[in-house]
């Protein structure tokens, strides 16, 4: 393939990937954008291996990794389940930023790269290397510390070292002082110590960034880790001259840097002050104890037939899934249930918190999996003020993303999160395991109102009865 042939492929690659980003945009056109992002890499790779820069005898190399690679994606994408998504993209991360570390070592060690380069074009490219290590490897060392706490394997509780901005800081500014070394060093020797050095604290830094970050925060963090990526895949497109992979670094990280806004915005939170870690603790961890008030009132349970009667009765309804759904695989009954009430001329819709879940969109996923149509899902600011008109809101596994001492205790952590006014309705049924607190480690005063209902036990079990009890 020619240059001017591979170069005009990148170019209809590059156009592929921003359709599929806009596509991805809404549910109803998300299949589509998927298909034009499979189009895309598969134009790109093509253009690539058969590109110019390809000698015939790495062709066979190239062909046995990619084999290799294609079966274990193969393998992981049959056997992940749902509820393991989130980890499993803090996995494919931490790839992309390892790629970024191997590729930036390889054009340190190999001298022909820098051949018939100016002095400056020389300086230019030794800190695309020095930035695409550094970015790569706090990616890398980042995501596979996401991937521990995504997957229960690290405590989700943030830990917090002693004077660690300072010790932050101090990195910073050794990583700055290295540079300057890497940068003036005439032979690879002299260039190495600093390389390695950098690397070290880089990978430091990415697990001591994440470990902090608490268990509330940890769909902000597979966003932002996701920014990272592409950042670090661009910095990879520079080290290897390589257009497509700078214009889809970029596409990646901006899109991951928005989708991190849009999560601080739907936490009340700043990205600094994520950063900055501490705040949540582990999955189902006992309510916290301080930091706002004691929710008062007394618990009510309801059972499945109870429930289901609750829903005959009804003529508006909105459905809030949680992370408790996913776990108990209970999309599907879910799915059956709102089926059968919208045959009795019920409305039910559902609310999507921007955060529900361990990552961003990961409701939205489920309930698509569950064939649950996309003109009933709707966003959490679509459908609050529908809440005080709403004969019974259901909560499925959610916990933080509704509980009203966001908008009632201005003491609590948790204060000026937006949240779903589930309580407003004239009934709220919540459906979890036990009392435990949510990922914010914070208790729910929604439990406690006098218009709740708690329904106990396994999601799928209970949702089961429920559509049982519903069926004639």
């Amino acid at each position: 393939m020619s240059a001017s042939l591979a170069t005009v492929s990148y170019l209809g690659a590059t156009i592929l990937f921003i359709l599929c980003l806009g596509g991805l945009s809404n549910p109803e056109t998300s299949r589509r954008g998927n298909l034009y992002g499979i189009v895309g890499m598969t134009i790109a790779v093509l253009a690539t291996i058969f590109g110019p820069q390809v000698t015939a005898g790495g062709l066979p190399y190239i062909v046995g990794a990619m084999a290799v690679g294609a079966a274990i994606g193969l393998y992981a994408a049959r056997i992940v389940k749902m509820t393991q998504m989130p980890e499993l993209v803090a996995l494919m991360h931490s790839l992309v930023g390892l790629a970024a570390m191997l590729v930036g070592y390889a054009n340190f060690i190999d001298p022909a790269v820098s051949v018939g380069m100016s002095p400056a074009e020389k300086a230019i490219h030794e800190v695309e290397m020095y930035l695409g290590v550094l970015i790569g490897a706090v990616t890398f060392s980042g995501s596979v510390v996401a991937f521990g706490k995504l997957s229960g394997k690290i405590s989700g509780k943030p830990v917090l070292l002693p004077g660690r901005h300072w010790l932050n800081l101090a990195g910073l500014l050794v990583v700055i002082w290295f540079g300057y070394r890497f940068v003036t060093a005439h032979t690879v020797a002299d260039a190495m110590l600093p390389m390695i050095v950098m690397s070290l604290i880089a990978l430091a830094f990415g697990v001591h960034m994440v470990m902090a970050i608490g268990g509330a925060d940890m769909p902000v963090v597979v966003s932002m880790l996701n920014s990272y990526s592409g950042w670090a895949a661009a910095a990879t497109g520079f080290m290897l001259s390589n257009d497509l992979l700078i214009v889809v670094g970029a596409l990646v990280g901006s899109s991951g840097a928005i989708l991190s806004y849009i999560m601080c915005a739907a936490m009340n939170r700043n990205f600094v002050s994520v950063i900055a870690g501490g705040f949540g603790t582990e999955g189902g961890a006992p309510a916290a104890t301080g930091g706002g008030a004691q929710p008062a009132g007394e618990v009510v349970p309801i059972s499945a037939v109870e429930t289901a009667e609750m829903l005959r009765d009804a003529k508006n309804v909105i459905i809030v899934p949680g992370y408790g759904m996913a776990v108990a695989q209970a999309q599907h009954t879910v799915f059956e249930i709102t089926k059968t009430l919208r045959e009795r001329g019920v409305d039910v819709r559902f609310g999507i918190h921007p955060v529900a879940g361990r990552m961003p969109g990961h409701m939205n996923v489920l309930l698509a999996e569950a064939k649950v149509p996309y003109d009933i899902v709707f966003e959490m600011d679509e459908l609050n003020e529908d809440f005080p008109d709403t004969d019974v809101a259901i909560v499925i596994g959610a916990n933080d993303i509704v509980n009203p001492a966001a908008q009632e205790d201005p003491a609590s952590p948790i204060a000026g999160m937006p949240v779903l006014e589930v309580w407003k309705a004239k009934t709220s049924i919540v459906m979890k395991r036990s009392m435990a607190s949510g990922y914010a480690g914070v208790d729910n005063p929604l439990f406690y109102k006098d218009n709740n209902r708690m329904l106990f036990g396994d999601a799928k079990k209970m949702l089961d009865e429920v559509l049982v009890a519903l069926k004639p």
